[in-house]
């Protein structure tokens, strides 16, 4: 028996690009028992009504601009299309590609001057700096959002933007409003600083960081439609309840997972059209963030793919270029369209092969474990739950992230972070990984 313990219709253009770091952290494995602690969203005083719901899309406007944070950025965008809201993103720089954080590229639908003129019913601020400060310095944005201020539309700002941004241009004035811990000082000369996860006063909305994101698109899903919608939206996700509370995962045969490929574990992140970007770009972040060098890849036979909510992926390289290398962990992102693209690809397939037999980690999320992994007679293992009665073995299908020896699995969009900051504990410990959620406002600071 094997033994077990518990540890605790606009489209936008992405391009990553490997990161060298060294480090040198212990690789070590502790217990940490689920906690029941929840965490409440604070809200006051907004509805929308049926007749506003019943007209034609919402209109949303996302701004990035250089150094803006990505995982904010995506995950909005992406949970906000899922609600049917059409979503423009714009760029505050001159042209429409911006460097934002991680090494990744964007490519705006357009600039903010062409947005001058338009209404929007949410205007949403990701964080990250110094793109918070060039949204700060952008006159265009700011006239449209006072404008929207002044209408009585919703506008809304995370991490680094509710102090640098709202309140700089006088737009927290007199409201509840939050933001990254490290800022709070500043956000309290502008506002009520409070240390919610998510804040609602009136039409405003503010909250956190990139841990956040997930729980702050939601509650921007139900300002817009409804709470109805909201939980129609945020249940597929597979969010988890105890939101702030340290992370956990199901660990079966324990095993330490090592990296002798460099300074620094090498991690090889196929994409392909269909890849649910939430999670690719979640986990690329993350284990950036670790110090990990990422290598993605396209399945495809080009390196732009398309995703599942349309944003474009620019992977750094073909896998057939990228499959000369040799890699400490491969990990695959969700989406059905692709894994079964993944599920397609011999090449993909022999690589993972490859890797269990030469006992190195591997792993997937959501759609992949089952359509990817499950026909390779891979055991325990845990899958987006519409999929699990495809797995030969589901009897640790209710956990959101197992570890069994060398292979990680989890379940759809709201348990990738967990995920990521599991292989960030495999591969440097615990206290790496609870440092970095931390730092992320995954878990309580």
């Amino acid at each position: 028996m094997a033994s077990r313990h518990v540890v605790a219709p606009r489209r936008l253009l992405f391009a990553f690009k490997p990161r060298l770091s060294p480090t040198t952290l212990p690789t070590t494995t502790r217990i940490a028992p689920p906690l029941k602690k929840k965490t409440t969203i604070t809200r006051l005083s907004f509805s929308v009504s049926a007749s506003s719901m019943a007209s034609s899309p919402m209109k949303v406007l996302v701004p990035v601009a250089n150094g803006t944070e990505p995982l904010e950025a995506v995950v909005t965008i992406d949970v906000l299309r899922r609600a049917g809201a059409e979503v423009t993103v714009a760029s505050a720089e001159e042209q429409l590609r911006v460097d934002v954080c991680h090494g990744a590229k964007i490519v705006a639908d357009a600039l903010i001057s062409d947005c001058a003129d338009a209404a929007f019913d949410l205007v949403s601020l990701p964080g990250g700096m110094p793109g918070a400060s060039s949204l700060r310095d952008c006159k265009v944005l700011e006239d449209l959002v006072k404008k929207q201020a002044a209408d009585g539309r919703l506008y809304a700002a995370i991490c680094a933007s509710p102090a640098v941004v709202l309140g700089s241009w006088g737009l927290l004035k007199g409201l509840k409003a939050t933001c990254h811990p490290s800022l709070m000082e500043q956000l309290s000369s502008f506002a009520t600083a409070v240390e919610s996860r998510v804040q609602v006063d009136g039409k405003t909305v503010t909250s956190r960081g990139p841990g956040t994101t997930m729980e702050y698109a939601v509650t921007l899903v139900e300002q817009l439609f409804g709470k109805e919608k909201a939980e129609e939206v945020g249940g597929p996700l597979v969010m988890r309840s105890n939101h702030g509370d340290e992370y956990h995962m199901l660990e079966l045969n324990p095993m330490d997972w090592t990296f002798d490929k460099g300074p620094q574990p090498q991690i090889l992140v196929p994409i392909a059209n269909g890849s649910e970007e939430m999670e690719a770009v979640i986990i690329i972040d993350v284990l950036r963030r670790s110090k990990a060098n990422v290598v993605i890849a396209s399945v495809e036979d080009k390196v732009e793919i398309e995703a599942s909510r349309k944003v474009k992926l620019v992977a750094d390289m073909l896998l057939d270029e990228a499959s000369k290398l040799s890699y400490d962990l491969i990990v695959l992102p969700g989406g059905l369209g692709g894994a079964q693209a993944f599920a397609k690809c011999d090449k993909l397939v022999n690589l993972l092969k490859k890797q269990k037999e030469s006992n190195r980690p591997y792993g997937a999320i959501c759609a992949s474990p089952a359509l990817v992994l499950e026909p390779h007679g891979l055991l325990k293992a845990t899958a987006f739950p519409a999929l699990c009665n495809k797995l030969s073995d589901a009897s640790e299908a209710e956990n959101r992230v197992v570890v069994d020896g060398n292979l990680i699995t989890s379940r759809g969009p709201g348990t990738t972070m967990e995920f990521a900051l599991a292989i960030v504990e495999k591969f440097f410990g615990r206290k790496k990984a609870l440092d970095l959620a931390k730092a992320l406002v995954f878990t309580h600071p």
